[in-house]
């Protein structure tokens, strides 16, 4: 069983910057691929990036490619998710998600077998 909470959401002006980390429990954390999406109000959740285990890949949606990054720490059992150049459209709920076999560049949420609460990420324009 892995628990998964997210931090550093908030309000933020177009153009600015944020960084969301998710902490994870548990002994084998470097064992999972780890997933960030995010839902608008009124709309599906979405993928937005994931990273392997040991951090050597990453995949983003086409959306944020070049805006975001994902990384992880796998000594503090952290991922996180810097988001630069934030847009009005980034507005949304953001989950952190653990898949005991990382589903490499597979969007689908199903893949993922843990998940967080969520942190809000408003982005005013």
């Amino acid at each position: 069983q892995v628990q998964l909470v997210e931090s550093g959401g908030g309000l933020v002006q177009a153009g600015g910057s944020l960084r969301l980390s998710c902490a994870a429990s548990g002994r084998t954390f470097s064992s999972y691929g780890m997933g960030w999406f995010r839902q608008a109000s009124g709309k599906e959740r979405e993928f937005v990036s994931t990273i392997s285990g040991s951090g050597g890949s990453t995949y983003y949606a086409d959306s944020v490619k070049g805006r975001f990054t994902i990384s992880r720490d796998n000594a503090k059992n952290t991922v996180s998710l810097q988001m630069n150049s934030l847009k009005a459209d980034d507005t949304a709920v953001y989950y952190c998600a653990a898949a005991r076999r990382w589903p490499g560049s597979s969007t689908v949420e199903n893949n993922y077998d843990y998940w967080g609460q969520g942190t809000q990420v408003t982005v005013s324009s």
